[in-house]
């Protein structure tokens, strides 16, 4: 599959966007979520990609994790909030743009940004969440697929090889850019 088709898949899947309206409870559908999620998808494999620029994924996959898990429990326990949609596109905007021009941040820098895009993410489904064990079940599934994809990242990154890191990791910042420009519009 060709880049253009990548982009071209990603731009035709409004259904996968922000996926975070009337969560069912449980493992399984907390495991699924940030595999379904457009936003999630890609801020994770982001966020996994730019851990490896460090050779950091287990620093990475504690920070995000870790605070994704935080956010969660927060939003269970308020409301939904403008600002965390807007924080889960700003990751896509930030990561994105990180990957396209090759900006290394120090590391704690990139910890801390990472980390406060993790809770944005934790929150949306916290707060649209039921409390109990099904929310906790949930939580942990997310979590679980997110440290996946996070690992998934780090192995699309360390994968890229010679002349095709610099046009890889441009078409990623790129795809990144698009699809929240894309998020931007249609939600």
């Amino acid at each position: 599959m060709t880049a253009r088709a990548i982009v071209l898949l990603l731009l035709l899947t409004p259904s996968l966007a922000l996926a975070h309206p009337g969560h069912a409870g449980g493992l399984a559908a907390g495991v699924m979520h940030p595999l379904l999620g457009l936003d999630h998808l890609l801020a994770m494999l982001a966020a996994g990609w730019l851990a490896f620029s460090h050779r950091s994924p287990v620093a990475m996959g504690l920070a995000f994790c870790g605070l994704l898990l935080f956010g969660f429990l927060i939003g269970l326990a308020t409301p939904a909030q403008a600002w965390v949609e807007l924080g889960i596109l700003g990751s896509l905007l930030i990561f994105g743009g990180l990957i396209l021009v090759g900006k290394r941040l120090p590391l704690p820098a990139l910890l801390a940004i990472a980390g406060a895009f993790a809770a944005a993410h934790g929150h949306a489904h916290g707060a649209e969440m039921a409390t109990g064990l099904s929310a906790v079940a949930f939580g942990l599934g997310m979590a679980v697929a997110s440290l996946l994809l996070l690992t998934a990242g780090y192995g699309l990154a360390a994968a890229v090889r010679g002349g095709q890191q610099a046009v890889s990791q441009r078409l990623a910042g790129s795809v990144l850019l698009v699809a929240a420009g894309y998020l931007l519009v249609t939600v």
